[in-house]
């Protein structure tokens, strides 16, 4: 993996951190503009880094979950423009559809750290 400088490292735990932050806010008396922002603000922190990080490798395994990775970023992305939509009340989210692709980005984000890591122990 391509490494990421001080900065983006500092810039990578920020938006981890915000994405966790805006995942709880809705659970408090808070407008929901509020935890809107902060959940995409660190959403699009976290992605922008991830991408940065890219894989310059041709091991196969890594490659695919480098994929893997994209997509469980694409999801939070998802489900910061979901959260926006319960907020403005549109008609396809209105009811914490959201979480769902949370779920489903955070587990493949989980997943996807630890086997890359154990990969490239392997290679190495």
């Amino acid at each position: 993996m391509k490494p990421l400088t001080p900065l983006q490292n500092i810039l990578y735990m920020a938006g981890g951190i915000l994405l966790l932050i805006g995942a709880a806010l809705p659970l408090f008396p808070l407008p929901m503009w509020v935890a809107v922002g902060v959940y995409s603000l660190g959403a699009i922190l976290f992605v922008w880094m991830q991408v940065l990080a890219s894989y310059e490798g041709s091991s196969f395994v890594v490659r695919r979950l480098r994929r893997q990775q994209l997509i469980g970023a694409a999801m939070l992305i998802v489900a910061a423009v979901m959260m926006a939509g319960e907020w403005q009340r549109w008609q396809y989210c209105r009811h914490g559809e959201w979480k769902v692709a949370l779920c489903i980005g955070a587990i493949l984000q989980l997943y996807v750290a630890f086997r890359i890591s154990s990969e490239l122990d392997k290679k190495d």
